[in-house]
Formats: structure tokens, sequence, C-alpha cells
């Protein structure tokens, strides 16, 4: 009888062992469960606030890109920089003065009577670059007379500050200028080597680096090229 009872007793401490430790797995198993749901929620929550965030950078990075990009094609295009040799621009540029070339300007239309072009004459890279202004074009014929300017016969009305001309240079009798040439005077023509001269000579649209549009320095100079 009491072996009976004592193997009773101990089914039952068995019995509550036993619910006490599947109790406790239960338990571990629930709190897995919740720090999964966490960790889960925590990561998603990350993940959303990555995918929120992905427009605003995308949109700063696009930003500076096109502020790099409009930056370089500025300076590439609209701020190269040049300095006027000699005088032969007065009143227009002075000696030492820095310009502003622009050179995408003739990719979208033709050097034009009375533009400042820069350009390297006969094409020598070696030279430094020469400031003069475009009189003549491609096709025309120009003749100088007496101190004015004829072009295909008819006189040059010239609405800029110009010296008068007392060296013609090679320019002794009517000059027809070619497919692609220009013919370019600088202001000051008593003192200045242009296409009256055999070293420089028509200019060919090749040569054109661009046309100058602003003085930068000195600060005295700085404006508009006109």
């Amino acid at each position: 009888m009491r072996r009976r009872r004592s193997a009773a007793r101990k089914r039952r401490i068995e019995d509550t062992g036993n619910a006490a430790l599947e109790k406790r797995r239960r338990q571990l198993e629930r709190e897995k469960r919740r720090r999964q749901r966490r960790e889960d929620g925590t990561w998603k929550a990350l993940f959303k606030s990555i995918l929120e965030f992905v427009p605003y950078a995308a949109r700063a990075v696009f930003k500076i890109f096109v502020v790099l990009l409009f930056a370089f094609v500025y300076v590439w295009f609209f701020g190269q920089k040049v300095s006027a040799v000699g005088d032969s621009m007065k009143p227009v540029l002075s000696n030492g003065d820095t310009v502003l070339v622009n050179r995408i300007v003739y990719n979208a239309m033709r050097p034009r009577r009375g533009d400042i072009v820069v350009f390297k004459p006969k094409g020598n890279k070696s030279s430094h670059y020469y400031i003069k202004r475009i009189i003549g074009l491609p096709g025309e014929t120009v003749e100088i007379v007496e101190d004015s300017i004829f072009i295909d016969g008819e006189r040059l009305e010239e609405e800029y500050e110009t010296s008068g001309i007392d060296d013609v240079g090679i320019v002794t009798e009517k000059m027809k200028l070619g497919n692609n040439e220009y013919f370019v005077l600088g202001d000051d023509r008593a003192n200045s080597e242009d296409s009256r001269d055999a070293d420089v000579g028509n200019v060919k649209r090749s040569y054109i680096y661009g046309k100058a549009w602003f003085v930068s320095s000195p600060r005295k100079h700085m404006g508009f090229v006109r």
C-alpha cells in the first residue's frame, strides 16, 4: 500500500516538474518570439527610414551634380581667360586686361562683323592670343582707300571708336576673302598688328578661339566688351 502511495506521489512530483518545465519552455519561446518581433520591427523601421531618405539623398546628389556640371560648363565655355597684349584694341581694351572668352557662341552662330574675337595667327599654337575686331566676312572683298574701309565696294560705317589708318600693309588693292576667312583690325589702327600684316593675314574660322565678352580685371576696366 505504501509502495503504491509512494509511486503515485512520485508520479505527481514528476508530472508537476514536467509541467513546470513545459511552462518554462513555453515562456522562453514566447519571450524569444517577442524579441524576434522587436528585432524584426527595428530592422523594418530602419529599412523604411532608409527608403524614405533615399529620394531626399537622390535629389541632393542630383542638385550637386547639376551645380558642378553648370560650373564646369561655365568655366570651360565662358570663363576661359586671355590677357590682352598691347594697346591695339584701345579704348575698349588695354594692355594687360584679363578678358573672358565665350567659346561656345560660334558653335551656334557664325562670327559677325564688329565681333571682338580671340585667335592665334596662322593657327600658331606657340603664339600668344590676339584680340581683334572682325571687319570683313567670308566671301567679301575688302579695300582700304584713304583711311576708309570698303566692303564689296561700299564704305564701312563703324559705330565704335577707332584711330586712322596710316599703313595699309599688304592690303594695297582689293582683297577677296575665302569662304572660311575673316579680315580683322585693331581699333587703334596706328598701333595694331592685324590682317594688314603678312604674319597675321586673314583669320580662318578654325583659328578663332572664341568671342571676347567680359573684362574681369583690373577692376577699373571691369565690364562687358563692346
